[in-house]
């Protein structure tokens, strides 16, 4: 397993992080206090939002990967650069930036008046040690700045990063999701919190919530709420019941169906947006069976996409073409591509070319919420007709993150929206990838990836993604049937919060609860 997966910066795997965070055994470490369950008051306290979410795994930045991680950490630190719904790229830490004629010199202006927690100014040295820690950890954030060549200090707020070739996405690399911005030195990282963010951790409370207070020298104006709670629940339906009962004031991961129930009733505000976030099959293409071409069409021929984003999705979000690249990506997305038609007898035949006359038999790992048992239902239903028989393994979501989702031979996954197609194939379709979780290899695949990272020339990228998607739905190792909508329903007493594609990096310091 891999390091940033498995372990937390002070020895401690997320599996031992969950085991003691479900235990509810008390400890305190720096400004964390772990006590006993507590119990869920009304949400409608004055200047207090409380969100639902699920329990986290881990609140070590480079192991962070769920949504309700990211949340707790975006409120309690800061990113160099954010991202907006639309995908563009918003000022934080780096207030300003400027970028070389040829695209391979980038220099950060930071911000001056930034402050953490405890006290402390924030500087250079914090963000090149953040920088440093990151990279040794080998981990996602490490392969996103593996282009920089030198990153170095250059004034007493400026930062310069020197490229080993032009990257136009460079940018959005230092937005990625576990790349919060940390004090030098910092100790007990993911038990002790002392960030530059809007709130400040007051405690958590294990397998019941996480209580921060507004931070009133936030650089960005103190938040429009005294308090904020992330209380937790270990499977979404509890959470949307919870709401449904007024004892939280909103929640962002639901499932389609309880989404439109909330969309029926005048006492909350019921939003989606359009994302680049999808759900995917994905088969081993490293052994069998899954490393035969013919096995992973077969796959292919045995889905019907449009008839799975009817049923799954109900209409929110859009059909996919088994690449990563949706609609949401513009004139990137390949639009004209022929996804195959539905043939189960087909499928069939390849099937027994490959050396399967009489269909496959394996275990499909799903995690156990939102809309992932639902599709791995239809899923299994349409591959039946094609000689295809799964069983359906339900797995707790924390846990199949931290142990089985990069191992097994048949899974489905969800991938939370990006800003840029190009993180999607660096994390995830470059052959050394850090999370190619089909362990996929193709060459061209790979030139093209490297391509479209350091093209200056737009058309010449365009036609590099359109070459990839079509590899990926002629041969490659996922079916991604649909990029799905993100929801949001709040209590009608709460206003000020923009939806982020990416749930876990929305921000809640404009939110006001009347």
């Amino acid at each position: 397993m891999r390091k940033d997966i498995a372990t937390s910066a002070n020895g401690v795997s997320r599996r031992e992080f969950l085991n003691i965070f479900a235990a509810g055994a008390t400890s305190a470490v720096g400004s964390i206090a772990l006590g006993p369950l507590g119990a869920i008051a009304r949400a409608q306290d004055n200047g207090t939002l409380r969100m639902a979410w699920l329990t986290p795994a881990t609140l070590d930045p480079r192991s962070a990967s769920g949504d309700a991680e990211i949340a707790i950490l975006n409120a309690l630190y800061d990113y160099l650069i954010d991202t907006d719904a639309a995908g563009s790229l918003v000022p934080r830490l780096a207030k300003s930036w400027d970028i070389s004629e040829d695209g391979t010199r980038i220099t950060l202006h930071i911000r001056d008046d930034a402050v953490f927690h405890d006290g402390s100014p924030l500087t250079v040295d914090d963000v090149l040690w953040t920088i440093n820690w990151q990279r040794e950890a080998e981990g996602t954030v490490a392969g996103l700045l593996a282009a920089a060549q030198h990153i170095e200090a250059v004034g007493d707020h400026e930062i310069a990063i020197s490229l080993d070739a032009p990257n136009l996405d460079f940018l959005y690399n230092l937005s990625d999701n576990k790349f919060v911005i940390l004090q030098a030195d910092a100790q007990d990282i993911g038990t002790a919190f002392n960030g530059t963010g809007p709130f400040v951790l007051d405690e958590i409370l294990p397998g019941d919530r996480a209580i921060m207070h507004a931070n009133s020298a936030y650089w960005g104006g103190a938040p429009g709420i005294e308090r904020l709670e992330f209380v937790f629940f270990d499977d979404q339906q509890a959470g949307i019941a919870a709401v449904q009962g007024g004892s939280v004031d909103g929640i962002m991961r639901l499932d389609n169906s309880s989404f439109l129930g909330f969309g029926a009733d005048a006492n909350f505000h019921a939003v989606d947006i359009p994302t680049s976030g999808h759900h995917l099959a994905r088969i081993r293409s490293d052994r069998a069976p899954g490393n035969d071409v013919r096995v992973r069409q077969a796959f292919k021929l045995a889905t019907d996409r449009d008839a799975i984003w009817d049923r799954v999705q109900l209409g929110f979000g859009a059909v996919g073409k088994d690449s990563p690249i949706g609609p949401a990506f513009g004139q990137y997305f390949l639009a004209e591509a022929a996804v195959p038609a539905r043939d189960p007898a087909a499928a069939a035949a390849l099937l027994a070319e490959a050396g399967y006359p009489d269909g496959l038999d394996m275990t499909l790992h799903v995690p156990n919420s939102g809309n992932w048992p639902d599709l791995a239902q239809a899923l299994a239903a349409q591959w039946d007709e094609a000689g295809i028989r799964v069983e359906i393994q339900l797995e707790d979501e924390n846990s199949y993150w931290v142990e089985d989702w990069m191992e097994v031979d048949l899974g489905v996954t969800g991938w939370g929206a990006r800003p840029v197609a190009q993180l999607y194939l660096d994390l995830a379709y470059h052959s050394e990838a850090a999370w190619n979780e089909s362990h996929y290899s193709n060459a061209r695949v790979d030139e093209l990836i490297a391509q479209a990272r350091t093209s200056l020339d737009n058309d010449e990228r365009t036609a590099a993604y359109k070459e990839i998607q079509q590899i990926l739905l002629d041969e490659g190792p996922v079916v991604v049937p649909y990029f799905f909508a993100q929801f949001m329903v709040l209590a009608g007493h709460v206003s000020g919060v923009d939806l982020h594609p990416f749930s876990g990096r929305t921000n809640f310091n404009m939110a006001t609860v009347s």
